[in-house]
């Protein structure tokens, strides 16, 4: 059975909601009935990360969005300037269920793993209160350097295992981007990969993309 882990990212717009929909979409297409899991969306509407997911492998089923928020802010941020109340006992419940729910559960992060989700808790707190491995997505250009080991490393410090770092957007265009991979596995010791830009328009090009991701070294035996 394949385990459920986190997908998170050094920063918001990395990337995470392509990498977790090309691996959802790879695993229900491997007959794992994989599931992502956004546990709260905020700048909805426009945004919706789970709605992608969706789109992305063809059904519903794909997909959970456990709380939704106006503001395109932090979930504490967005839910204090709307008057509501985030409680994150019940949202690390909701989570576990929605996990639960699927043979794969993917929980998809919200921005960088500092952002505040509610009750002075951040997204570290619920993927190490779940207790799931992580995969990280970075990008690929200048800076990644710094902005992935302080991931990788808050990650390990919270006794998180980190299955791999993903290089989104991955064109080769520069020198810091054609060094970036392997001085990373060195600085890191964990897998790097890279994923070029995909054309978002077409979701099979998402899944298809996104193919080579789904490697023992990242996720485990999908099978």
């Amino acid at each position: 059975m394949t385990e459920d882990f986190a997908v998170v990212g050094t920063d918001t717009g990395v990337g995470k909601t392509i990498v977790t929909a090309g691996l959802v979409g790879n695993l229900r297409e491997a007959g794992v009935v994989a599931r992502a899991v956004k546990p709260c969306q905020t700048g909805f509407p426009p945004d919706d990360d789970a709605g992608f997911v969706a789109e992305v492998c063809g059904t519903s089923a794909a997909a959970t969005c456990l709380r939704r928020l106006e503001e395109p802010l932090a979930p504490q941020v967005a839910a204090e300037k709307a008057g509501r109340t985030l409680s994150y006992g019940t949202l690390l419940t909701d989570c576990e269920r929605a996990l639960a729910d699927a043979a794969c559960g993917v929980l998809e992060g919200v921005g960088g793993l500092r952002v505040p989700l509610a009750e002075g808790r951040e997204v570290i707190d619920l993927v190490a209160d779940l207790k799931l491995p992580a995969v990280v997505v970075a990008r690929s250009v200048l800076g990644t350097l710094n902005h992935t080991a302080l991931t990788v490393d808050a990650l390990h410090e919270r006794g998180i295992p980190v299955h791999s770092v993903v290089l989104n957007e991955y064109e080769e265009a520069t020198v810091a981007e054609r060094t970036n991979p392997a001085m990373l596995e060195r600085m890191l010791d964990v897998p790097v990969e890279t994923l070029p830009p995909l054309d978002l328009t077409d979701p099979t090009a998402v899944v298809s993309g996104t193919a080579e991701l789904l490697s023992e070294s990242l996720i485990g035996d999908a099978g």
